[in-house]
């Protein structure tokens, strides 16, 4: 079933700050939300990845999502938040900058990602939310991890 095509109904997302823009993602793949935690670096990890933290004794990485969205890597504040998130079998931690809001959206709300779009930005944004004034992107997660990552991870 499609992320974008699940028969019309309503649906939570959960809606965070990376930078200036504002990204979503389906709050079913949400596991928690904490507070920054310094990561141990790993060698040879991606740029993107920061690191792992222990979480009640399982090892989590933690993916800067400013960094994986291609944009300047996030430096860390109390105030930053990891939202540990479900992707496929792995659990991963991704960095923002502030979680903002839940909202609740039906599949007419959600526009298609632009064709100007390029593969990769499309890969990741599966459609825009035009809300309140905000223009809200929502991020599909199987792209967060490639896959030959997601195995190692």
């Amino acid at each position: 079933m499609s992320e974008l095509h699940n028969g019309g109904a309503a649906r939570e997302l959960i809606s965070f700050r990376v930078g200036a823009q504002e990204f979503c993602v389906d709050i079913m793949a949400v596991r928690e939300i904490r507070g920054w935690t310094a990561a141990t670096a790993l060698p040879q990890s991606p740029s993107y990845v920061r690191g792992v933290i222990n979480l009640r004794g399982a090892v989590l990485p933690i993916v800067d999502l400013a960094a994986r969205l291609g944009f300047a890597s996030a430096e860390t504040t109390a105030r930053h938040v990891i939202i540990v998130a479900q992707i496929g079998a792995q659990q991963v931690g991704l960095l923002v900058d502030a979680v903002s809001d839940i909202l609740t959206v039906t599949d007419a709300m959600v526009q298609p990602t632009p064709e100007v779009a390029s593969d990769t930005a499309k890969a990741f944004v599966r459609g825009l939310i035009a809300l309140e004034g905000r223009m809200i992107s929502l991020i599909g997660l199987d792209h967060v991890l490639p896959d030959d990552e997601l195995e190692a991870a």
